[in-house]
């Protein structure tokens, strides 16, 4: 059962899918030609994916886990958003892409979803909508087969500390850093993929999460870390004064890569049993 946070955020997200269906930064139309809508971190870090079985969490509507799909995964994508699973189903059948999608919360996904997986992936501004990490991390390594792969690139936890860039041009540390026992109240004006875009859901909630607890929840549910990486840039930009490069990423003004935006991470999962809590 959903709760009054994230009935907030379902509300968001199913007319954010609307508004991302038609907008330019999801470039649907390039998609369906034949674009990947993968990045070069995830691509060249997570490696050949051919003939794995992967979960792709918090999926959005698709596009990723269907791009997964062309370099020839087995694919299942998992949203809480009916909109978002509705548009992702619609998309596979047009592109004749196999995937399987499902409508479900991080949460609850045990009681949705049978068997195991190779891979467990997630990107890019999806944990700060998840209240319980341990409860994350337990799903993850429930799903994961002996020997499977975690991965995840995401938005970094200092980078979300920071003030806006467009007010104050100086770094300042402004939100928490430190996860909080109650959720951040959002005021949300337009979209990342269209800032200019008009709203109605214009409240939703969201948890700030620490390396610590990150790291400590995947530790918790026995996976085994492999590597962390941190990057100077970011996949949206976090204020309007910051400027796409040639490469594509989002940088401080001036080129200055002193700050990170970005984190990717990858663990495994080397035992038959999780040792997550039940």
């Amino acid at each position: 059962m959903l709760n009054e946070f994230l009935m907030a955020n379902l509300g968001l997200w199913n007319e954010w899918t609307e508004i991302h269906e038609t907008s330019a930064f999801y470039d649907l139309e390039g998609f369906k030609a034949g674009h990947s809508s993968l990045h070069s971190i995830e691509r060249d870090e997570l490696g050949a994916v051919a003939g794995k079985r992967l979960l792709h969490l918090q999926c959005h509507f698709g596009l990723d886990t269907l791009s997964w799909a062309r370099l020839g995964a087995t694919v299942t994508g998992v949203d809480f958003s009916e909109r978002a699973i509705g548009l992702a189903r619609s998309l596979a059948s047009e592109l004749a892409l196999p995937a399987t999608f499902v409508q479900s919360t991080v949460d609850e996904l045990e009681s949705n979803l049978a068997g195991s997986f190779d891979i467990v992936f997630t990107s890019y501004g999806a944990i700060e909508w998840l209240a319980d990490l341990e409860r994350w991390a337990h799903t993850i390594a429930h799903f994961l087969a002996p020997g499977g792969t975690f991965y995840m690139v995401e938005l970094h936890p200092l980078a979300r500390t920071l003030d806006d860039l467009d007010a104050h041009p100086e770094l300042r540390v402004a939100g928490p850093y430190f996860p909080a026992s109650r959720p951040r109240r959002l005021r949300i004006h337009g979209s990342y993929a269209d800032p200019d875009a008009h709203i109605d859901h214009d409240l939703a909630y969201g948890w700030s999460h620490s390396f610590a607890e990150i790291l400590n929840a995947l530790i918790g549910a026995g996976l085994r870390l492999e590597y962390l990486h941190e990057f100077p840039f970011s996949v949206v930009p976090f204020s309007r004064s910051m400027q796409r490069a040639a490469d594509g990423w989002y940088y401080l003004p001036g080129g200055r890569r002193d700050v990170p935006f970005l984190f990717s991470l990858k663990a495994t999962r080397t035992n038959g049993e999780s040792e997550g809590r039940p």
